[in-house]
């Protein structure tokens, strides 16, 4: 039996250069209502992460949340899959930095705009704020990676910076920590602490 997961498989596939036949049958068939187009699996392993808190099964919903590997793919997959292509709707989760290229995205898409939602600087910024760096810190202990982070601190070029800019980039140091922790640090958050653009989309759904 078809699930979510195959057609967010076809929608990568069509929106790298392959057949979209695939990706609209599987369409209907689930059938998909929305697309959340997230830059990474990172965002993706946070949205699911506090979907789940909230007792929310998307896929079940008709919604596909689904990783572009870079905001530079966000007009590809925008007008495959939204009202100008599969006519599916459309949200997504950015930085501040890539507004701009979902902006441009969802209206080559003609797509609404009111779809995107904004973070500072991006989602770990976002959740490390939230938190607050004595808890991220408590976070990366009983996750084992103090050792780690200690090294990574001693490093020259991050001497200076303030701890939850040091915090940040560890978390982007190793591959697979930022996923990691994308669940790691919404799964810690109070209800009431959750950043307002990943609650804003999830409510938007």
């Amino acid at each position: 039996m078809a699930d979510m997961a195959e057609f967010r498989e076809a929608a990568t596939a069509w929106a790298a250069g392959g057949i979209g036949d695939r990706a609209r049958e599987l369409a209907a068939r689930l059938p998909v209502r929305t697309v959340v187009l997230l830059e990474g699996p990172s965002d993706v392993a946070a949205v699911n992460a506090l979907a789940s808190i909230r007792g929310r099964n998307l896929e079940a919903e008709g919604v596909c949340v689904l990783s572009m590997g870079g905001a530079m793919s966000v007009a590809r997959h925008a007008r495959l899959l939204g009202p100008s292509g599969l006519g599916l709707r459309l949200t997504g989760l950015c930085d501040e930095a890539e507004r701009r290229y979902y902006a441009s995205g969802w209206e080559r898409a003609e797509a609404a705009d009111h779809g995107i939602f904004v973070c500072a600087a991006d989602l770990e910024d976002e959740l490390i704020r939230a938190l607050g760096v004595a808890r991220v810190e408590e976070l990366v202990q009983q996750e084992g990676d103090v050792r780690a982070l200690q090294t990574f601190l001693r490093q020259p070029a991050h001497h200076g910076r303030p701890r939850h800019q040091q915090l940040r980039r560890f978390l982007g140091t190793k591959k697979g920590r930022k996923i990691r922790y994308g669940h790691v640090l919404v799964e810690a958050l109070e209800p009431d602490r959750v950043p307002g653009p990943l609650d804003d989309l999830l409510s938007s759904l």
